[in-house]
């Protein structure tokens, strides 16, 4: 029976630590903050967009792929490219407008026969393509922990999500993202599952 009561102590020591989050000073990684403070609000670009995924995400959106004739999701449901969408408009950026733009002017860039300002930059494909052209493309080697910094963007096959401030043991970040109806937390531990396209910081 001891010997019961200490594996079972022993499994629940492993399983604490093993999902235990750490910050970036624990792996001495300096925290990257932007030098631009797009809607002057005292809080850089980098700090306002992650805080916006943040909120974003508190508010527990419903996984469900919508259209909204104002564009941006305006009930309780959502897909991935909101959280990115909501973390732009933290940091002062009209991400719908931006796009909007940048299409109309390189149409071909995007291969969008008919142009839709509503649905659009909620798109994986077409915010690839503009973080691509507008964005700071970083590294996709996991192994180069520092470079993975919260409030980056990362782009997989058919979804997109950003990366938290929280590390996991090996100092990879977790990814906040929205994935499907069944995604029980929207911060995960799961970056080396997927395989991962791009990596982006807005600049």
């Amino acid at each position: 029976m001891l010997f019961f009561f200490l594996f079972l102590g022993l499994c629940t020591y492993m399983f604490i630590v093993s999902d235990r989050k750490y910050d970036s000073s624990f792996f001495h990684i300096i925290e990257y903050k932007s030098s631009v403070d797009y809607d002057e609000d005292g809080v850089d670009d980098q700090t306002d967009f992650l805080n916006g995924v943040k909120e974003y995400i508190k508010t527990k959106p419903k996984y469900k792929s919508n259209y909204y004739a104002t564009g941006y999701s305006s009930d309780a449901y959502g897909v991935c490219t909101d959280v990115v969408a909501n973390g732009f408009l933290s940091a002062g950026y009209d991400i719908m407008e931006l796009m909007y733009e940048d299409i109309l002017e390189n149409q071909d860039a995007y291969a969008i026969d008919t142009i839709d300002k509503n649905i659009d930059f909620r798109r994986v494909k077409n915010l690839n393509i503009y973080l691509s052209r507008k964005a700071i493309p970083l590294t996709t080697d996991l192994s180069d922990i520092a470079s993975w910094q919260g409030g980056d963007i990362v782009v997989f096959k058919n979804h997109i999500g950003v990366l938290s401030d929280a590390r996991n043991k090996k100092g990879i970040p977790y990814l906040i993202h929205h994935a499907n109806p069944y995604q029980l937390h929207y911060e995960e531990d799961v970056l080396e599952d997927y395989e991962i396209l791009a990596h982006y910081r807005i600049s």
